[in-house]
């Protein structure tokens, strides 16, 4: 056996995304106790930046010791009891996984579903509401198999107005577009480290108003998953009276995400979200350019995935594997009715680069050619430098 070397890769794919060095250098850094009073004033600075991050002064907001996928289980397993009724919306693959654990959880599973790269319709999720009490209404902000966008204050108001806690799944949001938890007024929220915070996978900010917190408080049944029982863990992140072992944290992975975020609020919020929108227009001209469309509708794209949809006549799998090998260029494949369909192009955090938009159509570009399409690349590119000047 010996010691693995990774390849270099340029990660432009769902995720994760590029980690810029000083954020691998401060997973390096040397490791202390999780009780270490120095890591519990890291740890207070992380919910702060969390909570600054996400605009939700009110809220909880923490850490989850695994990736976005935990943030959702936790938000579902906290929430539900048996017998609860929630309505899931379902526009691509993670409304289809939150239906799947609130159905573990034991509750009532109302699906509202929608084609796959449309957002969620707010009046076909409101007669789901109206039509019986509901405990939750989940939803994804940002669903990472299309790349479309929903409109989370409007679902988030229809939540409040019917008497349901909102749970908002923005693992691909956070970091690219808005988000705005105090301003929806939602319930949970939850992300993951690796997309556009650029932070290496593992971890799974969340952030819980006081309404999630006294419905958790007030359960008849003990929460279904240990580790992510939110009491449990703030016995831990409270910091109110000592913290109480919960479970070893994962230290050097909070190092990553602290630097990240250091990184982020240097640059600025605003700054960062220009970044993003101003590399998905170079990237959408080019891409536009060579002849090729997108899947969802300008108003609802995001600018940090884009999924493209494969033409007639390629291999959609092939084309991966030539930027790959040829590249070192990772591009994201479809899921569930998409696969085989679309690329999925990720501009997310470090990732979100004019060079990465260069690199990107020039090594697509190739590999369609080496297919027999006839796309202009250098009109692609062209294209692309008349949006970033």
């Amino acid at each position: 056996m010996q010691s693995f070397q990774p390849p270099r890769r340029i990660l432009m794919g769902p995720g994760p995304s590029d980690v810029s060095p000083r954020v691998l250098a401060a997973l390096a850094r040397p490791i202390i106790g999780h009780l270490d009073p120095q890591f519990q004033a890291l740890m207070e600075e992380i919910k702060a930046a969390l909570s600054r991050l996400f605009n939700a002064p009110d809220h909880a907001c923490v850490p989850l010791p695994a990736p976005g996928t935990a943030g959702m289980e936790a938000a579902i397993m906290n929430l539900l009891e048996p017998g609860d009724r929630a309505v899931i919306a379902i526009n691509g693959a993670f409304g289809g996984r939150m239906a799947d654990m609130a159905e573990r959880a034991g509750a009532e599973v109302v699906k509202v579903e929608f084609e796959w790269g449309k957002p969620v319709d707010p009046a076909a999720v409101e007669a789901a509401l109206a039509a019986a009490p509901t405990k939750v209404l989940a939803f994804v902000h940002a669903e990472t198999s299309t790349g479309a966008r929903s409109d989370a204050a409007a679902l988030c108001a229809l939540a409040r107005k019917h008497g349901a806690l909102s749970v908002v799944d923005c693992v691909t949001s956070l970091g690219g577009i808005v988000v705005d938890v105090a301003a929806w007024d939602a319930d949970v929220v939850y992300s993951g480290t690796q997309k556009c915070l650029s932070a290496p996978p593992g971890l799974s900010p969340i952030c819980l108003s006081k309404r999630a917190q006294a419905a958790i408080s007030g359960r008849k049944t003990k929460v279904r998953n240990w580790l992510l029982d939110f009491n449990l863990l703030m016995s831990y992140w409270g910091g109110e009276g000592g913290r109480t072992y919960h479970h070893t944290a994962p230290i050097n992975a909070l190092y990553g995400l602290h630097e990240s975020l250091v990184a982020l609020f240097e640059e600025g919020q605003q700054a960062v979200l220009v970044r993003h929108a101003r590399t998905h227009e170079a990237l959408a001209a080019g891409i536009e350019a060579l002849g090729l469309k997108f899947l969802v509708d300008e108003a609802s794209r995001l600018p940090q995935l884009n999924a493209v949809i494969v033409p007639d006549g390629i291999d959609e799998a092939a084309v991966r594997a030539y930027v790959l090998d040829k590249w070192d260029l990772e591009l994201g494949a479809g899921l569930g009715p998409l696969k085989g369909k679309v690329w999925r192009i990720g501009l997310m955090g470090a990732s979100a680069t004019p060079w990465h938009v260069r690199l990107c159509l020039n090594a697509l570009a190739e590999a369609l050619a080496a297919q027999g399409w006839t796309g202009d690349a250098p009109a692609a590119l062209a294209a692309a430098e008349a949006k970033l000047a």
